[in-house]
C-alpha cells in the first residue's frame, strides 16, 4: 500500500484561483466545478495560497448583511498550505489525513501546483487495493 503514488489518483485538472480575482468569482468557480476548495496560484503557477468553502462561507456570511461582498480571494485565503508531491504515499497522507487536517491538499512539483488530491481519492485508493486483498489468495 505504501507504493500507491499520489500521482495514480490525484485530480490532473484542478480549479485553480488567482489572489486579485473577485471572492464572488472564485466561490461560482468552486459551485461550477462541485470542489470544496481551490489552490491559489500567481501568474507562473507557483501555489501561493488555498481557498476553501469554509472561509468563503465566513466572509460570505457578514458581507449577506449588508450585501457589499468585496472581497477578493487575497483577503480570505490561507497562506500556510498543507501540500502533498506526486511521488508521495497515499498511505503517509491517509495518516497525515485523521488529524484535523485539510480535506484537499494541493499537488504541487516544487511549489508549481500539478493537481489536486481529496480524501474522498486517498479513500477511493485505499478501497481499491483493500479489494485487491481479499482477491489475492493467502
Amino acid at each position: 500500500m505504501d507504493s500507491i503514488q499520489i500521482s495514480e489518483y490525484m485530480d490532473r485538472q484542478p480549479v485553480l484561483l488567482k489572489a486579485n480575482m473577485s471572492l464572488a468569482t472564485a466561490v461560482e468557480h468552486l459551485l461550477t466545478k462541485n470542489k470544496a476548495g481551490a489552490a491559489v496560484i500567481d501568474n507562473d503557477g507557483q501555489l501561493v495560497g488555498f481557498l476553501s468553502q469554509q472561509d468563503c462561507l465566513s466572509v460570505m456570511l457578514k458581507s449577506s448583511y449588508h450585501c457589499d461582498m468585496t472581497e477578493t480571494v487575497k483577503d480570505c485565503m490561507k497562506t500556510d498550505v498543507l501540500t502533498a508531491t506526486p511521488d508521495g504515499s497515499i498511505l503517509q497522507l491517509a495518516e497525515q489525513m485523521l488529524g484535523a487536517k485539510p480535506k484537499i491538499y494541493p499537488v504541487v512539483e516544487g511549489s508549481k501546483v500539478v493537481g489536486t488530491i481529496n480524501r474522498t481519492d486517498v479513500l477511493k485508493a485505499m478501497n481499491i487495493y483493500m479489494q485487491q486483498c481479499y482477491l489475492t489468495p493467502a
